[in-house]
């Protein structure tokens, strides 16, 4: 009981948080105007009304869902890898979809004559496939490692390999590029949630309500993940399966997230610590619920500062992420060492 009234709790948390994140900007929208607006009612004034439904509720859609696919690959990872600091990109497939954006955004220019970021919609969705691409590419490079190896320690550091040499190709290209490309690129790697709207944003939203609850369905093969290789496999655990299965379902999370809100850090990593110091279990079956929603909660948290009013356009979410995140994981991790 006392773990649904928390579920319960973290829900009501992030309702409010949805309409703080409609009401509160440069312009200033009162919480029942937001209401009547979202039930179609007439009466409020336009600009209002344009602003919340062709602006901010697309960007609050898009933190809240991202934070939630974020924070259940980063789950995934640290049960997998059985290491508390293990997190969304330590396979390198972030680091993928930086390198499919990087050859968009950096080399398209110099190959084609026109850099492809330059084209407006055909730009972002060129963006968007290319973050794919590359990080599918990556997942099916680790998968076929994880395939022919044993151990999760070697697997680990190959995927850590992969994402310096993608890092390294990267540099390569931005030592190449034009300064104003290396400066749209860099822009892109300090994330946003504000870049997905229309139909992005129902497109990105659909593909995440697809591949959450089938991360979900993974709950079972993660418990027994963590009695250990030897246990699981005695209950009839097909170990290979399930650790490729976990790091398909993570991996196509991150790619989602990273190819239409660039790299997000600090929340993968710092969500399932809070999940399981507010829940005080390992049993997956609470934890990925709770890590959902503490996911989705934070990312709404952090979204609504990256634009409270006095800052010119958005702070980088990726500033804001490790400004909130790195101090609740010091604090939990310090309490339980308590």
């Amino acid at each position: 009981m006392k773990i649904k009234f928390k579920l319960l709790l973290l829900l009501a948390a992030i309702l409010l948080l949805v309409v703080v994140n409609l009401a509160v900007g440069t312009v200033p929208i009162p919480p029942g105007s937001v209401c009547r607006i979202l039930m179609g009612s007439d009466g409020e004034p336009v600009i209002w009304t344009n602003i919340v439904l062709s602006s901010r509720l697309p960007q609050t859609l898009t933190a809240m869902v991202a934070g939630a696919g974020l924070a259940v690959s980063g789950l995934q990872m640290q049960t997998v890898f059985r290491n508390p600091l293990a997190g969304p990109s330590v396979l390198g497939i972030s680091n993928g979809a930086a390198l499919g954006v990087a050859f968009v955004v950096l080399m398209s220019g110099s190959i084609g004559g026109v850099a492809l970021s330059r084209l407006g919609y055909l730009g972002d969705a060129a963006m968007s496939l290319a973050a794919i691409m590359g990080a599918l590419l990556v997942m099916a490079v680790i998968i076929w490692i994880s395939n022919r190896v044993e151990g999760r320690g070697t697997l680990l550091i190959i995927g850590v390999m992969i994402g310096y040499l993608a890092n390294a190709i990267i540099g390569v290209m931005k030592f190449l590029s034009p300064e104003e490309d290396v400066k749209a690129f860099v822009v892109w790697g300090l994330g946003s949630f504000s870049r997905v709207s229309g139909g992005d944003m129902l497109l990105f939203v659909g593909l995440m309500c697809v591949l959450l609850p089938l991360a979900c369905l993974l709950v079972k093969p993660m418990n027994l993940l963590l009695l250990g290789d030897r246990y699981a496999a005695n209950l009839g655990l097909n170990i290979r399966r399930a650790r490729t299965l976990v790091i398909v379902s993570s991996s196509l999370l991150v790619a989602i997230v990273t190819a239409y809100c660039g790299p997000i850090m600090f929340i993968g990593l710092a969500v399932p610590h809070l999940a399981r110091g507010l829940f005080r279990t390992s049993d997956h079956r609470v934890l990925m619920p709770a890590t959902l929603l503490s996911g989705a909660l934070l990312a709404l948290v952090c979204n609504l500062i990256a634009r409270m009013p006095g800052f010119e356009g958005a702070l980088p979410v990726n500033s804001v992420t490790a400004l909130v995140g790195a101090p609740v994981v010091a604090y939990i991790l310090f309490r339980k060492r308590k």
